[in-house]
């Protein structure tokens, strides 16, 4: 027995939207990506638009673009979905004939259903200002309407008669004559459209029309009336007709425009969608499940190990419930912004040294072990804590940090077997902000190609004879092959120190250097903070939403 019946075909699904006693929605889609937006948004179908698609083209909407490439994208868009899309099939693209092969090729498509429109082709957009646009022939339109019906194969497939008496101003009574003379043709649905900003025509239509088939709106220019009165008008089905495609504009102007002038990614990257969010709506991870099944097996994967069990000393008001790392910045907290930042790098495996107050740490999807003595021991303490996790490929932090996505992505590439990033901006004379002082083997030149630097050595707090610093460690090694076997001993080594509770990884670091083996050095320049104080707390806000990058301070956090 099939324990797993088949899904409603979506003729059929697309036939109960109209028939529901509830007012139901369809969105607007122009093509497969914003079609499965569409679907994940909760919509139970979609209006395939024929001013998005034309408009998704770079074409206006007076069928410019033929209707076999309108008809190869809506098939795109119902092969990315599972729910039914009603088309706008603009007049049907020509006589009878034209609108036979289209109920054809839509239902060998998987379309479920096609509205066309009572005006001559090629047709204008309604919503164009200029000459009343003319109509077409009632007998003529009804002759279509009979045409479409008659050559469907599938009983439910639905065709909608859209009426524009109102837009070419010929008033109600023309718009009912119409309406009915359509229905009575075979339409399963009326449209009924307006272009003024008040929906007071639309519902005398609806009053008179009185249910005696379904009927749809398209509220684009009259948005302001109340979802209710159309509830209340007896409107079968409301769609939201262009705002996809008009809120993807917007966004991509202002990106286009904030991109030339500032000719950097840096302040927009980590507001827009990230690149593993197409993948996701492309449904990549079918195709990594089937790689996995018929491909050779994958590389290793890149861990994390995030110190986080400290209160926070310069927070301590804020801190009283939680430790510092879960402080919320715009509605996010840190810990959860590190996490994520992971994450978005395909850093699955994530586990958080917690301390004090660690039952807060309550995030989803890592692994939390806790450092039982937090409060008399510090930042090795925490990571010896956390050694089993430190796999063949592990990514070691500071559990308060943000920083822009491209300094991970970088880490990540890097070569090295040890690696640290290091900050060759000027340094802060802020007090607090003097620590964790990079010196390396050569300054950062700035250039185009990656540097070869060592690091020699760094200091926790600065030394009044020392040179000058080359920039600050900002909280992040990487160990990879040979490097997390030198890190393990470098850790035993140091455990056998009478002041072992009181060491933080700057001690790990220059134990690895003293032991001599090279860590590479990933120089940036900003685009990072951590947070120490309120001043900082306040920064980082800004920094979250956008504003311009800051540089960083660095207090230990065990």
């Amino acid at each position: 027995m099939d324990r797993h019946p088949s899904p409603t075909p979506k003729t059929a699904a697309l036939r109960a939207l109209l028939a529901s006693p509830e007012l139901e929605f369809l969105m607007e889609a122009h093509n497969g990506l914003s079609a499965r937006i569409v679907e994940e948004a909760g919509f139970k179908g979609i209006w395939a638009s024929g001013l998005t698609l034309s408009a998704q083209f770079g074409v206006r909407d007076n069928n410019e673009a033929s209707w076999t490439q309108i008809v190869d994208m809506v098939e795109f868009m119902a092969d990315a979905t599972r729910i039914p899309i009603l088309m706008d099939g603009d007049t049907g693209y020509g006589d009878f004939n034209s609108m036979r092969r289209l109920v054809k090729k839509l239902e060998s498509r998987g379309i479920a259903g096609v509205c066309i429109e009572d005006k001559l082709f090629p047709k204008m957009n309604s919503l164009i200002e200029g000459p009343r646009q003319p109509l077409a022939d009632v007998a003529e339109f009804q002759g279509k309407i009979r045409a479409g019906k008659d050559s469907q194969s599938d009983p439910d497939f639905v065709i909608v008669a859209r009426v524009e008496a109102l837009i070419a101003g010929w008033g109600l009574g023309e718009a009912l004559r119409r309406a009915e003379a359509y229905h009575a043709a075979g339409a399963d649905a009326i449209l009924i459209h307006s272009r003024k900003s008040r929906a007071d025509e639309i519902l005398a239509f609806a009053r008179e029309w009185a249910g005696r088939s379904p009927l749809l709106i398209v509220p684009t220019t009259y948005y302001s009336t109340p979802t209710d009165v159309f509830r209340a008008a007896g409107v079968s089905v409301l769609i939201w007709a262009n705002h996809t495609l008009r809120a993807a504009i917007s966004a991509m102007q202002a990106l286009a425009r904030e991109l030339h002038a500032t000719e950097t990614l840096v302040n927009v990257e980590d507001r827009i969608a990230p690149v593993s969010e197409i993948f996701r709506l492309q449904r990549a991870d079918e195709l990594l499940a089937a790689q996995r099944q018929y491909a050779a097996p994958r590389e290793r994967t890149t861990a994390a190990v995030v110190l986080a069990a400290s209160r926070g000393e310069g927070l301590r008001e804020l801190t009283e419930d939680r430790p510092k790392a879960m402080l919320p910045v715009a509605g996010r907290p840190l810990l959860r912004r590190l996490v994520d930042e992971f994450k978005k790098q395909g850093i699955d495996a994530v586990t958080v040294v917690a301390g004090y107050q660690a039952r807060s740490i309550d995030l989803p999807d890592i692994e939390v072990v806790e450092n039982p003595g937090h409060a008399e021991s510090g930042e090795l303490a925490s990571l010896a804590c956390a050694r089993k996790a430190i796999g063949e490929d592990t990514v070691v932090s500071y559990g308060d940090l943000l920083f822009r996505s491209y300094i991970l992505r970088d880490l990540l590439e890097s070569a090295g077997e040890l690696v640290v990033v290091v900050d060759s901006s000027p340094i802060p004379e802020k007090r607090g902000q003097q620590r964790d002082l990079a010196y390396c083997s050569a300054p950062d030149d700035h250039a185009l190609f990656p540097q070869d630097v060592k690091l020699l050595r760094v200091d926790a707090q600065p030394r009044p004879e020392a040179d000058a610093p080359s920039g600050r460690w900002i909280g992040m090694l990487r160990v990879r092959g040979r490097g997390r076997s030198w890190l393990l001993q470098a850790l035993d080594a140091l455990a056998q120190r009478p002041d072992f509770c009181r060491l933080g990884l700057p001690d790990l670091l220059n134990c690895l250097i003293a032991m001599g083996h090279p860590i590479q050095v990933l120089y940036v320049s900003g685009h990072w903070l951590d947070v120490n104080d309120p001043e900082d707390l306040r920064r980082a806000v800004d920094f979250a939403y956008g504003n311009p990058a800051l540089p960083g301070s660095r207090e230990a956090v065990p």
